[in-house]
């Protein structure tokens, strides 16, 4: 076979993988809601019941100031969440049998991981834009932001949602079932909870800060922040490209490795 309908059979292959991805996760609506909801509750429950103390540790403003500097980190926080999701389809597949069956059929082997992968970040997109719609009901506002700081902001998301996805599908094929593969990949939301998600760095204690520091959500955080709000960047901008494409690498070479080793 040629390279380039080798090629073209991969592409097929990949896109009809991606599709039963997106069908698959019709099938299991409550998973989905249930990962969509954390994110979307926890910013209802920061801003109307928090908000107006946690206010005075930015300096006052307010609930609404309080908004605009919660959402970036909720927003990430939601890309981590669909992540979780990724992991138990990833060990639903590999236990229910689906993909041993796949591996006696003609199917590019690659396609299947690549299924998994621009499905969920699809499906990371779409949930973001739910939650950025909700954040805006309540209040959030960029009026700052340009167009190519919006188009920046949305490729870090994407990016960030790539890096984070790989790293969900090598829990999911290294985990025994679902239920592990959700427990592997709880530190995915867990995470932003000891970021720079809901209160500055500064502000916490000072044996905390390294956590909270150097992790790649709380770069990503402030990076997002600067560009939809205007806020200094630095450094983070680096950082959070480099984290992304660290956790890219680790995540392929992690999935890949697992998903040609042969089934016991």
């Amino acid at each position: 076979m040629s390279a380039p309908q080798s090629l073209s059979l991969a592409l097929r292959d990949s896109s009809t993988m991606v599709r039963r991805n997106l069908l698959h996760a019709r099938r299991y609506p409550s998973l989905t809601l249930n990962l969509l909801l954390t994110p979307v509750m926890l910013l209802l429950l920061f801003v109307y019941v928090f908000g107006d103390v946690m206010s005075a540790g930015l300096g006052g403003g307010g609930r609404s100031a309080y908004v605009a500097y919660l959402v970036p980190g909720l927003l990430l926080m939601t890309v981590g969440s669909t992540a979780i999701g990724t992991a138990v389809s990833v060990s639903m597949d590999m236990t229910e049998g689906i993909v041993a069956r796949f591996r006696t059929m003609a199917v590019h082997r690659g396609s299947v991981l690549v299924g998994h992968v621009v499905g969920s970040v699809l499906k990371a997109v779409l949930s973001v834009v739910v939650v950025g719609l909700v954040a805006v009901a309540i209040g959030f506002r960029s009026t700052d932001a340009t167009a190519l700081e919006w188009l920046a902001a949305f490729g870090l998301l994407v990016l960030f949602a790539t890096a984070l996805t790989w790293i969900a599908v090598g829990m999911g094929l290294g985990a025994p079932n679902a239920e592990a593969a959700s427990n592997n990949a709880t530190p995915l939301i867990l995470l932003p909870l000891l970021s720079s998600a809901f209160v500055p760095v500064d502000g916490m204690p000072e044996w905390f800060r390294p956590v909270a520091e150097y992790q790649p959500f709380t770069p990503a955080i402030e990076t997002l922040r600067g560009l939809l709000l205007g806020s200094e960047i630095g450094n983070d901008g680096w950082l959070a490209v480099a984290w992304c494409v660290a956790l890219v690498v680790l995540g392929y070479v992690w999935s890949t490795a697992s998903f040609a080793r042969d089934p016991k």
